[in-house]
């Protein structure tokens, strides 16, 4: 089997590039066009299964519990048994949970497929990423991460237009179903373009309890603040939970340090780099987590929005990443990604505090278009460099734990964000019917939101450096991106918002 070090390296900009990229851009979009275009479809599906808040919150929760508790032995499973390998397996075992999410008669059999779903993208997109890093070229990885984050963005955001448009013509469980032929496409192009790749040092041996500890931590954890965020902190289950999510990730790191074939080595850690991009990755991710989760909604249950005109509203974010991120990537490349990454996320945070005018009549011109202008700059500031500095920091041979980490951290923050904000916005039950309450709870997540992100900006200021310069031959590109391509591999991004 093929390894970085041996592999035949893949020049970007040639066809059979333009066919790599496009298989893990289509991959990572299956998983985070699927998470934004969910939020649109909430208040329909609320209406047509009966659900409360609580049971909106969980069919996005549950997809995300699963895929952050296991996307760590998603990426270490691709570094040892071949990252093409796994991508395809995780896309088909995406397509099996759609159809079931698409056929669910009632709540609670919606978000157990949900929750199926979430396994099947915690084996694809972490693989994507390291298919990426893994088959191009040193010298052309960061105009392929740039591509890859950017249209991974894309994907994400472009996720309430979609969702939007498919809830126009069908019901909700299109959104669904339409995954299926997708994930079709997606396999033929990978078996077809994709090259395998795996980390030659690896050892054959499965990390059985690093995987098990690992996804109990991360999921107890986050079980917890979900339920500590429908009914407080005094429930016992929640004290439960968060105990035994705490004791796990602690025997988690014991295991890692003493086990032979440990799934996640901690030495990754030694890079001041990788550790602070990660930092910011969770703080911006949860913003970007809360924010995706409200904003659709609140343009439809408060301004009085169709989905399809929610969706509509947000196209300049979709447009405005389709269009920079590729040159935020190129930027970073050379002045280093140290303003990027600050300024960027402080660009975010003055979108969301723009969006606290967005409630009952307000205009688009005036209210709406500014912040997604804003706010669509920012995001393509901060997605590329981002992603790329993880994928820098760490040894190239662990290309597949190292976009699963960084992965891990984005979806938990979004989980959390999604799990916690509508408590700290005063939001429950079937508040998100009442267009005044909901509205106001909105501008307060929006506050919160914006803080978040700015904290961000200042963290990646002094945690991130510009060490990690490429060669000057490199400066000389454009980033362009030819054919359907998405985020950069090697890099996470809201992956979607790495949403």
């Amino acid at each position: 089997m093929n390894n970085p070090e041996t592999l035949e390296q893949i020049a970007y900009g040639t066809p059979r590039g333009r066919w790599v990229v496009t298989a893990a851009v289509l991959g990572t979009a299956l998983a985070f066009l699927d998470a934004t275009v969910v939020n649109v479809a909430l208040p329909n599906i609320g209406q047509d299964l009966d659900a409360t808040l609580g049971d909106l919150q969980w069919t996005v929760t549950g997809y995300m519990l699963t895929l952050s508790a296991w996307i760590l032995t998603g990426g270490a499973l691709g570094d040892r048994y071949g990252r093409r390998r796994i991508f395809i397996v995780g896309t088909v075992w995406f397509a099996a949970a759609s159809l079931l999410c698409g056929i669910a008669p009632n709540v609670p059999t919606l978000v157990a497929a949900r929750a199926f779903q979430g396994i099947g993208g915690a084996l694809l997109t972490p693989a994507s990423l390291a298919i990426i890093e893994a088959s191009f070229r040193k010298e052309d990885r960061g105009r392929a991460i740039g591509a890859w984050s950017g249209l991974g963005g894309v994907a994400a955001a472009v996720g309430p237009f979609v969702g939007g448009y498919l809830l126009s013509i069908a019901t909700w469980r299109v959104i669904f179903l339409i995954n299926i032929p997708m994930a079709a496409a997606i396999v033929w192009v990978t078996l077809r373009h994709v090259p395998e790749s795996m980390d030659p040092r690896a050892p054959r041996q499965p990390d059985i309890a690093g995987a098990a500890l690992g996804a109990l931590g991360l999921g107890g954890v986050v079980y917890a603040l979900i339920r500590a965020s429908e009914g407080g902190f005094g429930q016992p289950v929640v004290w439960v939970t968060l105990a035994v999510g705490v004791i796990a990730l602690i025997s988690f790191g014991v295991a890692e340090v003493r086990g032979k074939h440990p799934m996640l080595p901690l030495d990754i850690f030694s890079s001041r780099q990788f550790t602070g991009a990660n930092l910011v990755t969770f703080v911006v991710y949860a913003a970007l987590g809360g924010i995706f989760f409200l904003l659709v909604m609140n343009l439809q249950q408060a301004v009085g929005y169709s989905p399809l005109e929610a969706g509509v509203a947000t196209l300049p974010v979709t447009i405005l990443m389709l269009v920079l991120s590729s040159r935020a990537g190129l930027l970073s490349q050379r002045i280093g990604p140290r303003i990027p990454m600050s300024v960027g996320p402080l660009t975010i945070a003055l979108g969301m505090l723009l969006m606290t005018r967005i409630g009952i009549g307000a205009d688009y011109l005036t209210d709406i278009l500014p912040s997604q202008i804003v706010f669509g700059l920012g995001l393509s500031l901060t997605v590329a460099p981002l992603t790329s500095t993880v994928l820098q920091a760490a040894d190239e041979r662990h290309a597949g734990i190292a976009s699963g980490v960084n992965n891990a951290v984005a979806r938990v923050a979004g989980l959390v964000a999604v799990a916690v904000l509508p408590m700290v916005a005063g939001l429950s039950g079937d508040d998100y019917l009442d267009p005044v309450v909901f509205a106001d709870g909105f501008r307060t997540a929006a506050f919160v939101m914006s803080a978040l992100a700015a904290l961000g900006g200042i963290l990646a200021w002094f945690t991130i450096s510009n060490e990690h310069k490429p060669a000057a031959n490199m400066m000389e590109h454009h980033c362009d991106v030819a054919g359907p391509t998405m985020r950069p591999a090697g890099h996470h991004q809201p992956e979607a918002v790495k949403t």
